[in-house]
């Protein structure tokens, strides 16, 4: 059972160094740095009932990630590596959800975790240099640092249906999938296919009754390739750690294999489609596209021939023309890659239906199941939205986080969510972020060590010269978001609709959320901009009049 921490006394401020908000991967290790090696007292919030995070709440049928086992785990705790028992290619919930809780209880976290404790507002005191911070069952804290360890995808999208409260059945949605859920012979709609929703699909489509897909965009998919390895294979892993961990963290995607330096075109056509049928068969998206060629996300000619193996795949495995038709995609295939267990093949099965939406859409929700506009009732047992996440800054929105004059986050990303190298933003001092908005497009675990690590050191440094505040400085901070929006321009995800440019959400920004320049390019900006005094930083110090002054660290480079 997951230990307690007391709640707070209504009314008291309980004083803390730092308050971090979320006990998922960054959340638990930015508690392990701060609290096991600066020696501050520290206090994570959290609203789930335990540990993991996104991979707390994505409960739902077929849930796995999309990266191989042995880079998606912390890399700081070297024992481990070595002790924990590798037994799949790819990690299942679960799986993932037993590594977080063992790190938690390895290294003690939990007793400085408060769960079920939702955080609601979060103010910066310019007169103290804190964070006031309010809880929902009326607890009051406060904290010199907070850190937002949010998570990029866990404030759930539900789309805004027309007679959704009227539906007598089941609805569910993929992040909060119930415990005691029985889909067994039940007639089963599925409205979404990202990656959650191929998940979904694909896993439940043995055990229900009916199955009917409601399918906006049809997506490019590869196999993931999953299943039992050798002990012969971890090993060699495990012997290797050392160098694998240095070539993620010097690599583009951070996925543990090397990045292609071959154009897709220098090859002959019989030689690409060697290449792509041996990725095909190895399994892995991000293999697929970045393992293959060098150029499929940055060249138009190169993607093509990309589509047009996944397409001929999907005509190759998918029995029905009509089917398979409206199941090939005909935009460029430059979203976040992604890999399933049998998509395409189950809609061969007898119980399985494909609604196009886009073709026609959604009118209604029913009380017996959804309503199309071509007037067909479909009549549903189980509804489960598979839409996905307001993505990057949408749980940031749902706190009243409030910086300098009393500005609300909301507004200060009006124009959509910025940052300052993706770890803080102007106007919000001692507010450090873990996978803030434009921070890299990567496997996450080693992204979050980075991000956790850097500002591990910034607060170090805080500590040791004694200074009260920091923030970005706004042209810094401009800059970083310039230089987001001029690698994203040289590549073709910003010419597709996508989440990670925030096109799922209806009236969200559509800008850009990344950075696309690759881990190993930003390790090296972090780098450089710690090594040249914190460049872009402002900082201030009381004096011994407890009179603010400020030293001001501003930006040398225009390139930081």
């Amino acid at each position: 059972m997951p230990t307690m921490m007391s709640k707070s006394t209504i009314g008291t401020e309980i004083k803390y160094d730092a308050i971090v908000i979320g006990a998922g991967f960054g959340g638990l290790y930015m508690l392990k740095k701060l609290r096991d090696e600066l020696k501050l007292k520290v206090r994570v919030f959290d609203k789930a009932k335990d540990v993991g995070g996104t991979w707390y709440w994505n409960r739902y049928p077929g849930a796995l990630s999309d990266t191989e086992a042995f880079t998606y785990c912390f890399s700081w705790d070297q024992d481990l590596l070595q002790e924990w028992d590798i037994t799949t290619r790819y990690l299942t919930q679960p799986q993932i959800l037993k590594y977080i809780n063992h790190v938690a209880d390895r290294h003690n976290l939990r007793q400085d975790i408060q769960f079920e404790t939702v955080i609601t507002a979060a103010e910066f005191n310019e007169e103290s240099s804190r964070w006031l911070i309010s809880t929902n069952d009326g607890g009051k804290y406060s904290a010199k640092y907070l850190v937002t360890a949010l998570g990029l995808l866990s404030a759930t999208n539900v789309p805004n249906i027309n007679g959704i409260d009227q539906f007598k059945g089941e609805l569910y949605h993929t992040a909060n999938w119930p415990g005691d859920a029985n889909l067994n012979g039940k007639r089963v709609g599925v409205i979404g296919t990202g990656s959650t929703g191929t998940q979904v699909v694909t896993a439940i489509a043995p055990v229900v009754g009916s199955l009917t897909v409601f399918q906006r965009s049809p997506q490019y998919m590869v196999p993931v390739g999953n299943g039992p390895v050798s002990k012969e294979y971890v090993d060699n892993i495990k012997r290797n750690y050392d160098s694998i961990w240095e070539q993620v963290k010097s690599s583009k995607v951070a996925f543990g294999f090397e990045e292609s330096q071959i154009p897709t075109m220098s090859v002959s056509e019989a030689e690409r489609e060697k290449i792509f049928q041996n990725a095909w068969e190895k399994g892995g998206g991000f293999r697929f596209m970045f393992e293959t060629f060098s150029d499929i996300a940055i060249d138009e000619k190169a993607n093509i021939a990309a589509q047009d193996f996944i397409r001929k795949k999907i005509s190759e495995i998918v029995k029905d023309p009509e089917t398979a038709r409206k199941l090939t995609p005909r935009d460029l295939y430059a979203k976040r890659p992604l890999c399933d267990s049998g998509y395409y093949a189950t809609f061969n099965r007898e119980n399985v239906a494909l609604v196009d939406v886009k073709a026609n859409p959604i009118k209604e929700i029913t009380v017996s199941g959804l309503r199309t506009e071509d007037g067909v009732d479909h009549e549903l047992d189980v509804l489960i939205f598979a839409t996905g996440f307001d993505a990057v800054d949408g749980n940031y929105k749902r706190i009243n986080i409030r910086g300098r004059n009393g500005i609300a986050i909301q507004e200060h990303w009006k124009e959509g969510p910025s940052s300052y190298l993706s770890v803080a933003t102007a106007n919000f001092p001692n507010m450090f972020m873990i996978l803030g908005p434009n921070g890299p497009f990567t496997n996450l675990p080693p992204t979050i060590e980075t991000e956790v690590e850097w500002v591990s050191e910034i607060i170090a440094y805080m500590e040791e010269e004694k200074l009260s505040s920091m923030e970005p400085n706004i042209e810094a901070e401009t800059l970083w978001s310039g230089t987001c929006r001029e690698i994203a321009d040289k590549t073709l995800f910003s010419k597709a609709d996508s989440w990670i440019f925030g096109a799922n959400i209806p009236g969200k920004p559509h800008t850009v959320y990344f950075y696309l320049g690759g881990l190993g390019a930003f390790r090296e900006v972090l780098h450089d901009v710690r090594k040249d005094n914190y460049r872009g930083f402002k900082f201030e110090t009381q004096n011994s009049s407890d009179k603010k002054n400020t030293l001001t660290k501003q930006m040398q480079k225009e390139d930081a």
